[in-house]
């Protein structure tokens, strides 16, 4: 049994507001990235509140695993929309992710007007390398996850290749996706108009030609982030391969430098890592960049989990939807694979930005320590090294 919605306007108003006030909370103060939120949210509405049963909440968690998007938020919007319907909806999303924007801003600011000072340098010099130890680690997580057969080990490998040659790495989701239910199934059924209509969202030559030609304008910003966040599938480390394949080599809008800060601000502060994209939203075009790139990063999940309620048990059921998603979870792996040997490159630059690595590497897999601990942590050691 889940939690039943309240009859009366006034006790809906009393949900909403109590809603609003969970998830303020939980935006201000989960950090640690989308395992530490789905942990702190069980925690308040299962354990603690009690508004939800622990298999409806496996439920939801299950669905937001199946569509693109960042999946702890997709899991707050769901949260909303079965206690509360439309405007629950949006008062958790809005609730959870506001906090980490606002915080993301004002870092974003620091950084752009100070970043070039010796201590905020030495800050990133030591947090950078482990980031990369936390993306390694996260790789190794899901792999073994979702790895699960040799043909799925087949179709990850095959991603690798794809990806490392530069194919459009939706494509190379996409393909994983059509590929893994092939095999799972031996018949393409209505996956492939899913694949062929998204293939031509996700890699139309026109806009990628005018927006390589052109500087970063808001709409320019707004669509390649409403791109991402259509069709980012996997853990949000994997938004890092987007942002370097588009971002740094093809348009040349930042360097590895500037992605690394950013992916380092998006792990520290608490709420989603999708709000990267706030920050270098800001980076672009200030203020009003920030805005349309939260916007269109966020928009799909709110979208996606509007439309895709009425239909969730049918998606459980599906042996479709379980093939697609294991295959798009292995291009996804590969895809983090790509990213994270391409930023070591940038990080790891001498003998003490590799020792952070490695003993973050083992400290995670040893101790399990929140990963926000060994950021601050590396970040004084940076500053220490280059006072």
């Amino acid at each position: 049994m889940g939690y039943e919605k309240p009859a009366s306007s006034s006790r809906e108003s009393v949900l909403l507001r109590d809603l609003a006030f969970a998830f303020l909370r939980l935006g201000f103060t989960s950090v640690g990235g989308p395992a530490a939120h789905i942990a702190n949210m069980e925690q308040e509405f299962v354990t603690r509140r009690q508004w939800l049963s622990r298999e409806k909440f496996l439920d939801l968690l299950g669905v937001a695993n199946l569509i693109p998007g960042p999946s702890s938020s997709e899991l707050a919007i769901y949260i909303g929309h079965l206690l509360a319907g439309s405007r629950g909806l949006a008062v958790a999303g809005f609730c959870f992710i506001l906090p980490a924007v606002g915080i993301v801003l004002l870092l974003a600011w620091v950084y752009d007007r100070y970043g070039a000072l010796p201590v905020v340098y030495g800050i990133l010099y030591g947090i950078k390398p482990v980031i990369i130890a936390i993306v390694s680690q996260a790789a190794l997580t899901l792999g073994r996850s979702a790895l699960k057969t040799r043909a799925l080990l087949g179709v990850g490998s095959v991603a690798l290749l794809l990806g490392g040659a530069g194919m459009n790495l939706v494509l190379v989701l996409l393909l994983s996706g059509v590929v893994s239910a092939w095999m799972r199934i031996k018949v393409l059924r209505g996956i492939v108009g899913v694949f062929t209509g998204s293939a031509l969202f996700g890699s139309t030559p026109t806009l990628a030609a005018v927006i390589a030609k052109a500087p970063p304008s808001l709409l320019s910003i707004f669509l390649f982030f409403l791109k991402v966040g259509s069709f980012q599938f996997g853990s949000g480390y994997v938004l890092l391969a987007f942002l370097r394949t588009d971002l740094v080599s093809h348009w040349h809008w930042l360097t590895e430098a500037q992605l690394l800060d950013a992916t380092a601000v998006g792990q520290f502060t608490p709420g989603p890592v999708f709000t990267t994209a706030t920050f270098i939203g800001y980076l672009l075009r200030g203020v009003s960049g920030a805005g349309v790139a939260t916007v269109g990063i966020f928009l799909p999940a709110f979208i996606f989990v509007g439309l895709s309620g009425p239909w969730i048990p049918r998606v459980r059921e599906s042996k479709v939807a379980g093939a697609f998603l294991d295959g798009v979870n292995v291009a996804s792996l590969a895809l983090m694979v790509l990213v994270t040997v391409d930023l070591g490159k940038s990080a790891l630059v001498d003998l003490s930005t590799g020792a952070i690595a490695i003993v973050s590497a083992l400290i995670l897999i040893r101790f399990r320590l929140n990963s926000v601990w060994l950021v601050l942590v590396g970040g004084f050691l940076g500053a220490v090294l280059k006072r």
